[in-house]
């Protein structure tokens, strides 16, 4: 049979792009990604603000953006906006969130930063809001919209793999911890690994199993539960999946030469897929890879390329599938109610390392 090398790399653009949005938060994710994406989409960002006056000022000059607020409830309160895209640490969500149910009469909805809170239950609260004021809710799980993440599950949907057998993913990369991030006891899993978690998820659906090794990363001064995590993700059919998130990554930063990536590879009954994501490179455009073969065309290997990067390019599609649900009237792609499961996912992670055992996700749920 042939094999179709259009793997839909790119989400499809939303039906509608004219909502108007107001940006909460101006650090990098948003000014970096969130709003070159939104320019390149043609989405229709109206206002922002911040903690820091002068970080939203510059972004809106940046970006093009008309109206700068001192305060996010300026922000909400303003009638003429219908979404909100909330990026700010994790711990102030749901503060933001209450303040946003408040103004349902004109907010349709809000795309939440990654993680949605700091735990299971706080995640609960704010789509238990939501749901309640009628406002629609997406997260911004953006290694979903990473272009060899999109590929791999348009081979997984085709056939071409066959039924998974193993799935690994494999970081060596220093994260730019944000002090706030240093603030926090639970580090790693809630801020880095919950990519690999919600993707493992998106690619073969539900765990029923975690189990998880966790030491201390020697670079990071604060206190931390969560460094260098190893972890093994159960499926009921046989499935495996487990990720090395190591953010040690060797004495680089201290005069050894760095080898720093993230690798990818699932193997199947049919086929085996393989590829690196880009972005330990940045701010270099480095766009991930997807190398396959399949027994439908024995002896090949197949390596789509693409130009497309998952910085800033995927925030295209996690605010494109909020849009787009706005136009329908479906559930979002990544709605809050899907990304409890994902949250409760890094919860059982958490327990894992404290009663070091392995531990099902329908405890937590």
């Amino acid at each position: 049979m042939a094999i179709n090398l259009d793997l839909e790399h790119v989400a499809p653009a939303p039906r509608r792009k004219d909502y108007r949005i107001g940006a909460i938060g101006a650090g990098f994710i948003m000014s970096e990604c969130h709003l070159v994406a939104y320019g390149h989409a043609g989405y229709k960002v109206v206002a922002i603000t911040s903690a820091c006056l002068e970080e939203s000022q510059q972004a809106a000059r940046a970006h093009g953006i008309p109206t700068v607020y001192g305060t996010y409830q300026e922000l909400l309160a303003d009638p003429s906006i219908e979404v909100v895209d909330i990026a700010v640490p994790p711990d102030k969500q749901l503060m933001i969130v209450r303040e946003a149910v408040k103004h349902s009469g004109h907010l349709k909805g809000i795309l939440a930063q990654k993680p949605l809170a700091m735990n299971y239950a706080d995640s609960r609260e704010i789509v238990r809001l939501c749901e309640q004021a009628g406002i629609t809710l997406g997260v911004n799980q953006n290694m979903r919209y990473d272009h060899s993440m999109r590929a791999l599950k348009t081979l997984l949907n085709r056939g071409y793999l066959g039924e998974p057998v193993l799935a690994s993913i494999e970081m060596r990369a220093i994260p730019h911890w944000k002090p706030w991030q240093l603030a926090y006891t639970h580090l790693t899993l809630l801020n880095m690994s919950i990519h690999h978690l919600d993707t493992f998820r998106f690619l073969f659906g539900e765990p029923e199993s975690v189990y998880v090794s966790a030491r201390k990363d020697p670079r990071t001064p604060s206190e931390h539960l969560d460094g260098v995590v190893l972890y093994i993700l159960e499926y009921p059919g046989g499935l495996r999946a487990a990720a090395w998130d190591d953010v040690w990554a060797g004495p680089a930063r201290e005069g050894t030469p760095p080898d720093l990536y993230i690798k990818w590879r699932v193997e199947g009954t049919e086929g085996m897929a393989q590829g690196t994501i880009g972005w330990p490179a940045y701010p270099s455009r480095t766009p991930s890879t997807l190398d396959f073969t399949t027994r439908q065309e024995p002896g090949c290997w197949f390596s789509p390329r693409w130009k497309e990067a998952w910085f800033p390019d995927a925030f295209e599609g996690t605010m494109g599938q909020l849009l787009e649900a706005l136009a329908t009237g479906a559930e979002p792609a990544i709605s809050g109610r899907d990304n409890l499961k994902t949250m409760a996912l890094v919860e059982a992670c958490y327990k894992s390392i404290e009663e070091h055992r392995v531990v099902r996700v329908e405890e937590i749920e």
